[in-house]
């Protein structure tokens, strides 16, 4: 069932996206070569405790995997989504990586993820995270009072085709609220006028991931691959659908609109 959100609790997830916002930006500052996941998944365990908050995908659960152990997904090149942080994954010069963290504040949620660049990372690399990039501003931009789930889907399933590249099969937005998880399911490719009405008071987290080679994903426990061993980048934001445009409740401090 969707959830429209009254105003208390739509501050607290303003609160809550705040503090990823923020972590975004320091995060920024410490991904270089060298450093370790682990790494990035502790300096983020911290700095969301540092701000009363908790990190919502540590100890997450689904029947058959054991409770997630990360603070952040950490998925880097060829890994799509959930990546596990480990010592032994040290960041190298070119690499991307894709950073997906959720935080929970008085009971409520944040969602987003980013992907970065690690030092100096190839053309072909950084048309990927332009087009994911945009991919998520048009979805973002479809989410308004009167459209459907399915014209979200749509817009960006034809942006990413358009441009060439590949939505990773299975993988999708969600509603958000008080759960990590909520209805509607937003999938990123998908047909005009079907699907749950768009309604104001909604809070949704939209998330194309896209790769260069295909759409076809491996599982592997918790991570999700690219079959064909290609790049894939990550961009997610919360958003609150309003009267007028979409409020982003993720949005990193440099980004406008």
């Amino acid at each position: 069932m969707i959830k429209i959100k009254k105003q208390h609790e739509i501050e607290k997830m303003r609160e809550a996206g705040r503090i990823i916002g923020l972590l975004w930006e320091e995060m920024a500052k410490i991904i270089v070569p060298g450093i370790s996941t682990w790494e990035l998944d502790k300096f983020a365990d911290d700095f969301i405790r540092s701000h009363d908050a908790y990190p919502a995908f540590k100890g997450y659960s689904v029947p058959g995997l054991a409770p997630f152990p990360g603070a952040i997904c950490a998925s880097v090149n060829s890994v799509i989504v959930h990546g596990i942080p480990a010592k032994n994954v040290i960041l190298k010069e070119g690499d991307i990586i894709g950073i997906d963290v959720g935080t929970r504040k008085a009971g409520y949620h944040g969602d987003a993820a980013y992907t970065f660049t690690v030092g100096q990372i190839s053309q072909e690399a950084q048309r990927l995270l332009d087009v994911t990039k945009e991919a998520l501003e048009i979805g973002i931009s479809t989410a308004i009072v009167g459209n459907k789930v399915g014209d979200i889907s749509y817009a960006i399933g034809k942006f990413v085709k358009q441009k060439g590249y590949y939505c990773a099969d299975d993988l999708t937005g969600h509603g958000i609220g008080r759960e990590l998880h909520e209805d509607p399911m937003i999938p990123n490719v998908g047909r005009k006028g079907t699907g749950q009405l768009i309604k104001e008071g909604m809070t949704i987290a939209i998330e194309p991931m896209v790769n260069i080679g295909t759409n076809k994903v491996i599982e592997r426990g918790w991570e999700y691959l690219v079959k064909d061993g290609s790049l894939s980048a990550h961009f997610e934001h919360t958003l609150l659908v309003t009267d007028a445009k979409p409020e982003i409740l993720t949005k990193v401090g440099r980004e406008n609109g």
